[in-house]
C-alpha cells in the first residue's frame, strides 16, 4: 500500500511539473502580438476636450473612446464614461473643460 501511495505522489509530482510552462515570450518586433496585449490609447490631440466630461480625469491619462457632439469630439478614459456622458451630455459638456 505505501509502494501504491508512493507511486501516485511521485506521478503527480511530475505531472504538475509537466504543466509549469513558462509564458509565451513576445517578440517586441512582431506588432501583431504587441497590439492584441497592449491596448492602444488614442491621442490627445484628436480631441478637443482636456478633462473627462463624466469623471474629470484628465484626458492626458490616456483616451480610451470619443464621442462627437455638437461639432467637437470629446475623449474618455473608459467605455463607461462615455455611455454616462450619452446620457445627459447637456448636463456634462461644461465639465469637458474644452482646449483653447
Amino acid at each position: 500500500m505505501k509502494k501504491l501511495i508512493v507511486l501516485f505522489s511521485a506521478t503527480l509530482f511530475l505531472i504538475a511539473c509537466a504543466n509549469n510552462k513558462q509564458p509565451k515570450q513576445v517578440d517586441k518586433k512582431d506588432s501583431t502580438a504587441m497590439q492584441s496585449e497592449v491596448p492602444q490609447s488614442i491621442d490627445v490631440r484628436f480631441v478637443d476636450n482636456t478633462k473627462d466630461p463624466s469623471c474629470g480625469m484628465p484626458v492626458t491619462a490616456g483616451i480610451s473612446d470619443t464621442v462627437s457632439y455638437k461639432g467637437k469630439r470629446y475623449g474618455f478614459c473608459s467605455k463607461e464614461c462615455k455611455a454616462n456622458f450619452l446620457k445627459n451630455p447637456e448636463q456634462l459638456v461644461a465639465a469637458a473643460e474644452l482646449k483653447k
